[in-house]
């Protein structure tokens, strides 16, 4: 039987546990696709104890990664006491009312359905907690720790003072967590913080291309405010820190 690329690439590299990345070009290597943007998952490696497997792809929602059965592949690949960090919500926006791009969930919080048919193909699009909690659910029966983080903001300093919202898809992260029984840091909130204290200037230079994807500077300290928010949260992640000493304060 031939085995994909994809699926060598989620192999354990050892007997040790392994910690797989699930979201979008946010978080994934060479995020913004050009060179000169990076995704966070890139610079965790170094602050963790066990071996980094960063799934994480562009233009990908939670759907869509559910779609192409990238949340099975990891959960085919995963060994009980491995960590599984999910974060997505950049690409899960829009409607499904007048085209269907393949990446837009179902509105709603819990069980609603909708109807669609993309690329030819009809499909039953379910609420975007539904796709965490139902990834959640793999992962744990496969003996995962599970962590869902929320989405990092888009630059806060894009109108040249300080503001920070945050979207929807935050609280319908947390809400996840909770229905699923995992764990859950608030990403969002730690990078905003940081980059208000950074100031417009600096965090202006961390956003060569757009206000969503950012240089490796730039991905390098929304790393270390994922794991601040690790750090001060009592998370089971916590277990394969191999440092706490993350600049910021706990929210």
């Amino acid at each position: 039987m031939k085995t994909s690329i994809l699926s060598l690439s989620l192999l354990p590299g050892s007997l040790a546990a392994t910690i797989y990345l699930a979201g979008d070009s946010t978080m994934a290597r060479n995020g913004g696709g050009d060179g000169s943007t990076d995704g966070w998952g890139q610079y965790v490696q170094d602050s963790v104890t066990e071996t980094v497997s960063n799934n994480a792809i562009g233009g990908r929602s939670a759907r869509s990664y559910t779609r192409e059965g990238r949340f099975q592949e990891i959960a085919d690949a995963l060994q009980e006491g491995d960590y599984v960090v999910i974060e997505f919500g950049h690409n899960d926006g829009g409607s499904l009312s007048s085209s269907d791009n393949g990446r837009t969930d179902c509105g709603g919080t819990g069980d609603e359905t909708c109807e669609t048919v993309y690329d030819g193909v009809a499909e039953t699009v379910l609420t975007f907690p539904k796709y965490l909690e139902n990834a959640s659910q793999m992962f744990l029966d496969k003996g995962a720790h599970v962590l869902i983080s929320s989405q990092t903001p888009n630059n806060p300093w894009e109108s040249g003072t300080f503001s920070y919202g945050a979207s929807r898809f935050v609280e319908y992260a947390q809400l996840a967590a909770e229905v699923a029984g995992v764990d859950y840091v608030d990403h969002g909130a730690y990078v905003a913080s940081i980059f208000e204290s950074l100031g417009l200037d600096t965090v202006t230079s961390y956003f060569p291309n757009d206000h969503t994807h950012t240089s490796p500077e730039g991905a390098q300290v929304v790393a270390e405010a994922f794991l601040k928010a690790v750090a001060c949260s009592d998370v089971a992640f916590n277990d394969v820190l191999a440092t706490t000493d993350f600049a910021g304060e706990c929210l």
